[in-house]
């Protein structure tokens, strides 16, 4: 079922785009809306790591230390998403969060260009 990464990539590209959505309602003061927004991130932090682990349990013999290492590089970006908004919901500092947010995003998203179910083009 999973030879591809396609439903990967779109949950974690929805994913990302509602990060951004509810940070912005958050800024403006739509609490209600940042809310349910985060609420529907919740689902797809839950389609991220459901698919990453179907694809991970079934490609992971390519590279097992590289996808291991990517697999808890994206536990690390949803666990920092996740921090980050409700930390920035309760006007607390977020400064290093967003640092670890962001070093292990482009670990992740570089690990997923590289490994053989990436586009290859870091090879």
């Amino acid at each position: 079922m999973f030879d591809s990464t396609h439903a990967h990539i779109t949950t974690w590209a929805i994913a990302l785009i509602l990060f951004v959505v509810v940070l912005v309602l958050q800024k403006g003061g739509n609490h209600k809306g940042a809310k349910i927004t985060q609420m529907i991130l919740r689902v797809f932090y839950l389609l991220i790591i459901a698919t990453g682990v179907l694809l991970f349990s079934k490609h992971q013999s390519y590279n097992p230390a590289l996808y291991g290492v990517k697999f808890l590089g994206g536990v690390i970006v949803i666990v920092m998403m996740e921090m980050l908004l409700v930390r920035t919901g309760k006007g607390k500092n977020t400064g290093i969060l967003w640092a670890v947010f962001v070093i292990a995003l482009a670990i992740t998203f570089f690990l997923g260009l590289k490994l053989p179910l990436g586009w290859n083009m870091l090879s």
